[in-house]
């Protein structure tokens, strides 16, 4: 058993474990990885992937959050699946990976909105 797996059974994972796993859309084009996640204080549920995609030499980068439940994990490519093309992601919700960013109810509800996502933001 390698150290990734010591602590987890079936599709238990750590976070520590997601962040830097790459994420494809349906075609298997790679369209970057996992950032960060986005818990729920109160229910503790992962609301949010955050993907690092695009730039060169690590400028430009952007930030775009995606709701946990777009996300299916393929065990074949060793990530995680969406069903979203580069040009529809060249148009979400995202922030500036150099800014200094707040998520407001407002724009987790942008969020929701532009994948058809239930929103947890009342």
């Amino acid at each position: 058993m390698t150290d990734e797996t010591k602590l987890t059974d079936g599709s238990l994972i750590g976070a520590d474990k997601v962040n830097g796993t790459d994420v494809y859309n349906l075609e298997g084009d790679k369209l970057g990885e996992i950032e960060e996640l986005m818990l729920d204080k109160i229910s503790g549920h992962v609301a949010y992937a955050v993907l690092s995609f695009g730039g060169f030499l690590g400028m430009n980068h952007k930030h775009y959050p995606l709701p946990w439940s777009q996300l299916k994990y393929d065990t074949r490519q060793g990530g995680y699946v969406v069903n979203l093309d580069k040009e529809k992601l060249k148009n979400a919700p995202s922030y500036d990976r150099d800014t200094d960013f707040t998520w407001t109810a407002d724009y987790g509800r942008g969020v929701d909105r532009f994948y058809g996502t239930a929103s947890m933001w009342m």
